[in-house]
Order: C-alpha cells, then sequence, then structure tokens
C-alpha cells in the first residue's frame, strides 16, 4: 500500500513540475503589446456636414496616424445603423503611417438632422467616431406646386 502512494506522489509532484515549466515558458513567450487607442492619432473624431441634399450619399474621410510602435489592424467598424457605410484601411497600418475609416451617410429618404456613430474596433482599442448634419428634403416634382384654391381640370 505505501508503495502505491508512493508512486503515486512521485507522478503527480512530476507532473505538476512539468505544468510548472510549460506555464513559465508560456508566460514568456507571451508578447505584450503597447499600443493603445491614443496611438490611433485621428485629425477629428467628429465631422459635421451642415446641411446636404437628399439623394445623394454623404461621403467623409476620418484619417489617423499611428503612433505608436506597433502595427494597427483595424478589425472591423460598425455603424450605429444600416443608413451608414463604413469602409476603412483592411491591411496593417504601420507606425509613422495614416489609415483611413470612411463613413458613407445615405440621405435618401432620411429627411432631417442625424447624428450617427461609427465604433473602429482594433488591436490597439475601440474609437467612436460621429458624423452629424441635416438632410434637406428633396422637392417631390420639378414642377412648383399650385397653391391656388381654384381647381384646374
Amino acid at each position: 500500500m505505501k508503495k502505491v502512494f508512493l508512486s503515486l506522489g512521485i507522478a503527480l509532484l512530476s507532473i505538476t513540475a512539468a505544468t510548472a515549466q510549460d506555464a513559465k515558458k508560456g508566460a514568456e513567450q507571451v508578447k505584450t503589446s503597447t499600443l493603445a487607442v491614443e496611438n490611433m492619432a485621428f485629425a477629428t473624431d467628429s465631422h459635421s456636414f451642415g446641411t446636404v441634399a437628399e439623394g445623394p450619399t454623404a461621403d467623409f474621410e476620418f484619417q489617423f496616424k499611428n503612433t505608436g510602435r506597433e502595427p494597427i489592424v483595424i478589425q472591423r467598424v460598425q455603424a450605429s445603423c444600416g443608413c451608414t457605410t463604413p469602409s476603412y484601411t483592411k491591411e496593417p497600418i504601420a507606425p509613422g503611417k495614416t489609415g483611413i475609416v470612411k463613413a458613407s451617410y445615405n440621405t435618401l429618404g432620411r429627411p432631417g438632422e442625424f447624428n450617427k456613430n461609427l465604433t473602429v474596433i482594433s488591436n490597439a482599442g475601440t474609437k467612436v467616431l460621429t458624423i452629424t448634419g441635416t438632410v434637406e428634403k428633396a422637392p417631390t416634382t420639378s414642377v412648383p406646386e399650385n397653391s391656388s384654391m381654384i381647381r384646374t381640370n
């Protein structure tokens, strides 16, 4: 019986020692990132289109510079609604280089004020960009509306 307990104890001790060594090697191999969301230095994080006509898309490109020491990779850009279509630089942005996040707002059928967010998710962190403006309703026809009370046939 003593031999069984002794064998189990030795086996348990050797497994524990091997696991601890593997964990130490894994910790040494983990590379810590020095990137922070501040390393995505955007020229501006909001844009106002002012008043735009209904119909064509309103487009704006947010540019940023990588001020970190590692490449920035944008994983995805999520718009706050389906009326805004984002596009962005797909390849890694090297230190000192610039990248772009483009916002395209579909104005068709959306008269009035708008305030939309784009959430940029990258290996440097998460950044929220904002576009705002007012869509001016397009005329329903090219002929002026008859506002007289006389009915014409």
